[in-house]
Formats: C-alpha cells, structure tokens, sequence
C-alpha cells in the first residue's frame, strides 16, 4: 500500500522555467565570488552543491573547484569552512576533478600558514580529499607533523585527516600505526586526545599483519585502561576492525560475550550488545553454537529489562540465519537433546509474555524463526507457543495508540505472516485471531493488521471467502471522519476485501462500499481504492470510482489521466461476458473492448507531458490493443475454415507443391501469420520488460506472463496446424511448478497448465486442420481473456526512478552540425555518463555496470564513386563500464575512411547485480563528416592536371581526323 506522500506519474505535470546553461551558471556564480562583500562571496560558495547536482561532468566540476581553490588559498577562515563544507558535501564529485595537482597546490599552499586554525581547516580539507590523493607524501608528512602541534584545533584535525588518509592509503596506515600507539600509549598525550585517537586503527585492516599488530595494540589498551570510556571506545574500535579483516569475527564475538557476562558495567554491557548485533547482522555464519548458548544464559541471568531487550534482539537476527539451523544441527547430535529443551527455546518461551512489549515481541520473533526453519515433527508444542504469543501480543498492541506499541505490533504482524507462510496449516487459527481482534483495535492498529491479512490470503487465497463476511460486517461499521487514518483504514480495509473477493465483487459488497466512499470528501482515498480495484482486477468497481472522480481534478492532464483509466476498466469490464464455446459472441465483446482501449489511449496521449511522457503506460495499452487485435484475428481465422472451406482441387495443389497443408486452403497461410504476429507481440513484451528497470517485481511478472501468453497461443498454432509433427512440450510443462505471488498469476498458470494438457491431447490424433483443433484454439483464447487483466503498481507509481545522462566530446555547437575530422585519422569519440536518481535509489535493483553500444553509418557520400569494402563503411563497438560514485567515463577510436557524412550512434544499456541486461538507454546521435587530407587532394589534383592536356591532345586528334 502506498502512503499519501508517494509520489504520482502526474506529480510534476507542470512545467519548469527556463533555466540557465552549465557556463551562464557558473559565471554567474564566479561573479559572486569576486564580490567584495564577505556575505555574497559565501551565498556563492554554497552554492555550489546544487551546482554539482545539476550539471554533474568534467568539464564544469573541474573549473567550479579551481575556482573554489582560489578562494580557499586567499579567503579568510570561514570562506575557508564553508569550502570545506562544499567539498564534504560533494565527495562523490571529486574524482571528476582533471587538474588534481594544481587544485591541491592552491589548497596546500595555506598549510604554511602562521595561523593554526588555518592549518586546521587546511588539514581538514585534505582528509576530505583523502580518496582522490591517497599517496601524496607531503600530505602524510603535514599530518604527521600536526599531531605534535600544541595547538588542539589543530591536533584534532589532523586526528580527522589521519583516519581518512588510513581507511584509503595502505602506506599511510602502516606508517602511522607506530605514532599512532606511541601517542595512545604516551603519558603526556591527554585522555580525551587517546580517544579520539583510539577510532583511527579500525582502518588498519588493509593486510593481515597490519591488523595483527593494530588487534594487539587494542588488546593492550582494554586490558591496561579499564576505565568505562577507554573500554568502549576500544571495544567498539575491536568490533569495527574484527568486521572489516572478517578473520577475527570468532574472537571478537568471544570477547564481546566475556565483557557481556563478566564485566558489572551497563554501559559497556551495553556497548557489547550493540557490536554484538554489528557482528549478528554482518557474519551471521562466523556464530558458533557455544556463543548463541552463552548469549542465552547471559539472557536468562541478567535482572535488567533493558540488557534482556538488547539480547533478544540479537538472537532475533541469528534466528532469521543460518545460525539457528546450526546451532539445532549440533544440539540434536547431543544424546537427550531436542530443539524444545534448549535454552534458547526456554528463553523464548519465558519472554513470549513479558511484561515489557519490545521483550515480548523478540521472544516471539525467535519462536516464530524457529518454528519455520526447523522442520522437525515433534515441534507441535513450539507451534502452540507461537501462536498463543502472537496472540497475546496482538490482544496488548491493537489497544495502544503509541508509536512504541506501533513498532511492536508490526514485528509480531510479520511473524505471523511469515508462520502462515511456513506452516499453512496454523494460518486458519492466525486469520481468525486477526479477524477477532479487527473490530475492537485501534485504526492505527486496524490498517497494519489489513496489510497483514491481505499478505496472507495473497499467500493463501483459499483463506480469503472466510474473511469476507467479517470484513464486510466491519467496512459497514467503520467511522466516517475525514481523519488521515480514518482514510488510511478504508483503503486498507477495501483492499483486503478484493483480495479476500477473488472473483468478481458482489453487489452487495459494492454496495457496502460506495456507500461508505459517498460520505467520504477526501477525493485521494476514492483514487487509492479505485487503484487497487485495478489491480485486483475489479474492473466494474474500478470505473464507477474513476467516473465519480472525473469532476474532481483541477489539471486537464489529470482529468485525462483519470478518464483513460476508466475507459481501459471499462474495455476490460467488457471482456467480463466471455463465454466458451461461444465464438460469435466472443468477436462482439473483443470488438467493443477494443472500442474502449481506444478512446484510453487517446486520452492516455493527451495526460502525458514532457516531465512524465507515461512511455510506459502507453507502450503496455498499446501492446494489449493489439493482443485484443490478434486474438480477434485469429477467431476469425478458426471461423474461416466454416465460411470459406479448402476447394475442391485443394488436394491436388497440396501434391504438386509436395506441401500436405495446402489441402486445408487459404487457413494454412493465415494461421502462419497469426503465430509470427503472436511471436512478434512476444518479442515486444520482452523488449517493455527490459526497458522497465524501475519497475517492481510484480509489474515485471504481469509483463512476463502476458509475454507467456503469446508464447503460448503460437505453440498452441504450431503444434496443432502448422506442425504437429516435432511440436515439443518439454520446455512448457514445467510453467505452473513455481511459485504464484498472486491470484491472477495463479489463475493465469492455470490456464496455461489447461491449455497445454488440451493441445497436447489433440496432437497428431486429428489431421490437421480440423474443427476440433480450431476450436481449442477459440476456447483458448477466451480462457486467457476471461481471467481479468491485472494493472499493477508500476502503471500508477513509480517508486525507484533511476535514468542516465550522456555527454559525448567533441560535440558541435549546433547539434544539426557536423563534426569534421580527416579520412586518415580515427576519431577519439569520449563518452561520459552520469546515472541519476530518485527519492529512493536502489529500492528493486542497482546499476552493476553500463554497456556502452557505438555504432555509425554513412549518411552521403561524396567524392569518387568506388566500391570499398564492407568493413570501412560502419563502425560497431561496444564496451561496458563500472561506474563509480554514479560517474562513468570512457572512449572509442572511430574510423572514417569513406568520404561523406557519417551518422554516430550512443546507445546505453545497463547490467544489474543478477547480470540481467535492461535497455534504459539513452540513445544520443552526432555526426561527423570525413573529409579528404590534403595530402591525397594534392596529389589527385595533380593527376587531374596531368591528364587535362592528354585528354585536349586527344580531341584536336579526333577533330583532325574529321
């Protein structure tokens, strides 16, 4: 479910001023850096962030931090600062910057200066820029210089710079690392100082004896400085280092559990639970079963709430590992011992019903992780145990309307979801609990318990008629303010009961609902709940709220997005009166289906604008246009072998041609185009898929088994009429064996399961073509269009944005321009990139690497008109490149040997971590003309003249003669 601030297709319909280019910004601001007034020289140097944003390449981030230099090296302390500011906050630029030696040079001129602060701020700025000059020896030299200062401005920005410089250089750390226990281990350094010092050896990880050296070092100081600040911050700096050389993770984690047991401390008891969860989280494979048995016995001891929370915490996240199945492999080698006598079961089961909330959901969290990963027979008493916790867990937080009860609420919702995924069979009692507790809990409470039974009769549709009355019952009942969680439960409640529905929605249910909509005035919620309607496949439902909404938008774009959704839920309302074996019928509700679709793309057309152009949205409708189209076809086609049957001679033209089809006539030719056209939907449906990176899975799923429809419907063609022979039904039988996420993916592999089992059954039984055989095709079609079309999430919301930006040098000043470079040259063609994105980057999947595809093609040529070979006349390369910090650069050498205008194609595709392949683009075109070096113009000018005078001698010859 989406939240009110998730943002909309439609959301930036509006369209922006004009803005200024990269220089005019620039300039504009360099004039406010030679300003002469303090206050709008730093109105300039701030803004250079958003700046960097903007136009984030080369060229413009180079100039704008030399500029930034010049200001640092002359300015006072706080023009200073507020560069430092800038160049923290646009770390991820700094590679982009070409003039690396002279920007430092600028920079590292004012650590010369009298003034500490000065040093300071300079010190400061070179650990920020610690990632582009990790090897500058007379930065590691300043820094080493400044911890011996006097200054304590100073000696704490060089601690800063220190601990920048050790986390990327390997020589820096190994040389510091003496100095830097020396200065730890020295009388004279005071104690604040050894503790900001104490954090820089996390960084001595880069080899095994470096980390040797620096874990000694650590071990000395916890054991000679037991004072309870010494001791965390070592501890903690232990964790951190153990984590990053992962070789001695099993240590640590034995050391963390002897301060957790031994030490009377809470707040280094506390330190290690903390860098225990660290460990928990990160290398949850390196826990031994000893170490989950003593982070057990320490639970069950200790007296404090508190410590008890912070422990059950970390056995929550063992027990959703590895770890857990571990430690009951090893527990179940002991004779005597089973998973319900251990201690970490015990624990469990005494804090299911704690007092304290957090405690209570952690111990069910374990029960729960237990339960479904350990799949023994005898686990019937861990199940009750479960189950009764949540139970009683529900009972306490539907009540309370606190953010903490919230929280708790939400662990015990997941785990009953993930136990109704893991043990079906207790999901009935988990539903009815839900259902029970839904009329008297609070709405907060009530929409997260929504959520949770809509997750698991997705799971479990068999679950879903037994809510729907309940839920009905409750819908009727519910408040009527306009309050945003009033709101929030109507939208939650109204998607359960679609969920719990399944088929089409009764009257009664309809009723229910529009009548609690009408006395609703927040137009959003309308919106929220029609959308889910769509997705749901609720189509009838979904066009009465879109209709309703029509007169309640103030933009004509979002007037025209709302009426296109109407008309495709009307369009798909009508293909709702489908039935088999009724062909004629069928033609007639595709054909005014059709109707609809196109009065949706019309509108679709017209609720697009430049900032959201809805490419996705259109292609999908397009593409569902001309599916509805085949499908229509190809009834037709079944129906011509009634209205127009194979002649009389259709034998013997079948003989000659030495071609056995030909006897059924004209059909033969025409079931070959409908299964290519059925084939080239297929193919389009998977170039959407590939161009919707952004898209969540289950949108990309839809995408998927519309393709698998196609897919299907030409088999079915081939293996039935075109060539039953070597038809195979290997690679299709295994489609209904994964899992299925939702109804329509369910009810849609169970239509292809039948589809597949009734052509198979006709194949080479039946000579093709016969009405049996068009018949199954007809009956095919009509089962794939009588399950309702599903539009799913990416159709009304775009969570992940995620686009790339290209910039090709040289480029012309004017784009129509060509580039002139020498037909004996190659071309250096530089393509930079920037990838960009939204609100939430990374949310569905990450760009692993950009594959950078160039391409050109002569244009015109000129010149001489001789053959040249193949090779000279294109250039196709391609290369792939990791960006790094979002950046990505690279180049291609190009040849022009033909003379003429050549046309230049960039096209960008990117990989993600699963290797996957999806066409993002952008695609970007220059062109270059080849021009004749004047080389070769000299010498073919000279030949021309040379023979001038041969061919004039030829001709007076000729005239004399005649």
């Amino acid at each position: 479910m989406a939240s009110n601030s998730t943002k909309s297709f439609l959301a930036d319909a509006g369209y922006g001023e004009q803005e200024l280019d990269a220089n005019s910004a620039l300039m504009e601001l360099d004039k406010g850096l030679r300003s002469g007034k303090l206050g709008e020289q730093c109105e300039a140097v701030v803004r250079f962030p958003r700046l960097f944003q903007k136009y984030p390449f080369p060229i413009l981030i180079n100039s704008a931090f030399l500029k930034l230099a010049d200001v640092f090296r002359v300015g006072n302390n706080f023009l200073r600062l507020c560069v430092l500011k800038v160049t923290q906050q646009s770390e991820k630029h700094l590679e982009k910057i070409l003039n690396v030696d002279e920007f430092v040079k600028r920079i590292f001129s004012v650590i010369h200066s009298n003034d500490p602060v000065a040093r300071a701020i300079t010190l400061r700025m070179l650990g920020s820029l610690a990632s582009i000059i990790p090897e500058r020896k007379n930065a590691h030299h300043s820094i080493r210089q400044s911890l011996d200062s006097h200054d304590n401005v100073e000696v704490e920005a060089a601690v800063f710079a220190a601990a920048n410089f050790s986390a990327q250089s390997k020589d820096f750390a190994v040389g510091i690392c003496n100095k830097i226990s020396e200065m730890i281990q020295g009388l004279a350094t005071p104690v604040d100082l050894k503790l900001k010092l104490i954090p820089i050896l996390q960084h001595m990880h880069h080899d095994a004896i470096l980390a040797s050296s620096a874990r000694q070092l650590l071990q000395q100081l916890v054991t000679a400085y037991p004072s309870t600040k010494m001791v965390i911050v070592s501890l903690h700096t232990f964790t951190l280092l153990a984590a990053s050389s992962l070789v001695d993770t099993p240590k640590q984690i034995q050391l963390l559990l002897q301060y957790l047991k031994n030490d009377p401390r809470k707040a280094v008891k506390r330190l290690a639970i903390q860098d225990l969860k660290l460990l928990a989280n990160k290398t949850p494979h390196t826990w031994s079963r000893e170490n989950i048995q003593a982070l057990c016995e320490c639970a069950l001891q200790t007296p404090y709430d508190s410590l008890k929370l912070g422990m059950l915490s970390v056995l929550g996240t063992l027990s959703g590992t590895i770890a857990v199945k571990h430690y009951f492999s090893v527990a179940s080698g002991n004779v005597g011992s089973s998973p319900r006598s251990s201690d970490l079961v015990k624990l469990a089961q005494e804090c299911c019903y704690h007092n304290n909330r957090g405690i209570a959901a952690h111990g069910v969290r374990v029960l729960t992780n237990i339960t479904v990963s350990c799949q023994e027979k005898d686990l019937l008493a861990l199940e009750q145990d479960a189950v009764f916790g949540l139970e009683s867990l529900l009972v306490l937080c539907s009540q309370d309307d606190s953010p903490g009860a919230q929280a708790t609420l939400k662990i015990a919702l997941n785990c009953m979801v993930k136990l109704a995924k893991g043990r079906p069979h207790l999901s009935q009692a988990v539903v009815e609990t839900l259902l029970t507790q839904l009329h008297s809990a609070q709405d907060a409470a009530r929409t997260l318990m929504c959520h949770c039974l809509a997750a698991i009769a997705m799971q479990l549709p068999v679950l879903g008629d037994g809510m729907l009355g309940d839920l009905v019952e409750l819908y009727k009942v519910i408040g009527r303010s306009a309050t945003d969680r009033q709101q929030e439960l109507l939208v939650s409640l109204a998607t359960v009961i679609f969920v719990a529905s399944q088929k089409a929605l009764s009257a009664e249910v309809k009723a229910v609902i529009k009548q609690q909509l009408e006395s609703v005035s927040n137009g959003w919620t309308v919106y929220r709940i029609a959308r889910q309607a769509s997705r749901m496949g609720n189509h009838d439902m979904a066009r009465e709220l879109y209709q309703s909404l029509l007169t309640q938008v103030a933009s004509e774009h979002f007037y025209f997005w709302l009426n296109s959704l109407k008309e495709f839920s009307h369009a798909e309302q009508c293909l709702t009166g489908l039935q088999e074996e009724n062909y004629s019928s069928a033609l007639s509700c595709i054909a005014e289906s059709l109707k609809f679709y196109h009065k949706g793309i019309a509108s679709l057309t017209a609720a697009s604008t430049p900032l959201n152009p809805l490419s996705f949205q259109c292609e999908f409708v397009k593409l569902r246009i001309d599916l509805l189209q085949a499908f229509s076809q190809l009834i037709c086609t079944c129906n011509s072998l009634k209205t127009s049957p194979p002649p009389a001679i259709a034998t013997t033209i079948a003989m000659t041609l030495g071609n056995d089809l030909q006897r059924c006539g004209r059909i033969s030719n025409q079931m070959k185009l409908s299964m290519e056209e059925f084939r080239s939907l297929a193919s389009r449906y998977g170039d959407l898929y590939q161009a919707s990176f952004d898209a969540d899975s289950a949108t990309l799923r839809n995408v998927e088994l519309q393709q698998q429809s196609c897919l299907l419907i030409s088999h079915a063609i081939e293996a039935l009429i075109l060539d039953p022979e070597s038809a195979s039904f290997q690679e299709y039988g295994s489609t209904g064996a994964a899992h299925a996420d939702s109804e329509y993916e369910r009810r849609m592999m169970s239509v292809y399961n039948r589809v597949l089992e009734e052509v198979e059954s006709l194949n080479r039984k039946y000579t093709p073509v016969s009405y049996m055989h068009t018949a199954c095709l007809c009956n095919a079609i009509i089962s794939l269009l009588k399950v309702p079309l599903s539009f799913q999430r990416y159709f009304f919301q775009k969570l992940q944005s995620t686009s790339i930006k290209l910039a090709l040098s040289p480029s012309p000043r004017n784009p129509a321009e060509p580039i002139a470079v020498q037909n004996n040259q190659q071309l250096a063609l530089k393509v930079e990139g920037v990838v960009q994105h939204g609100s939430k980057p990374g949310l569905f999947r990450r760009i692993q690497s950009v594959c950078l595809n160039v391409s050109s093609t002569l244009q015109s040529k000129s010149g001489q008109d001789y053959k040249i070979p193949i090779d000279n006349m294109t250039n196709e390369m391609e290369q792939r490149v990791e960006p790094h910090n979002d950046y990505f650069s690279t180049q291609f050498l190009l040849n022009f040997a033909i003379l003429g205008t050549h046309n230049i194609t960039v096209e960008s595709s990117v990989r993600d971590a699963n290797g996957i392949v999806w066409k993002t683009g952008p695609r970007t075109t220059i062109f270059v003309k080849s021009l004749e070096d004047p080389y070769s113009q000299q010498i073919r000018l000279q030949q021309q003249q040379a023979q001038q005078p041969l061919q004039q001698q030829q001709q007076r010859n000729a005239y004399t003669r005649f």
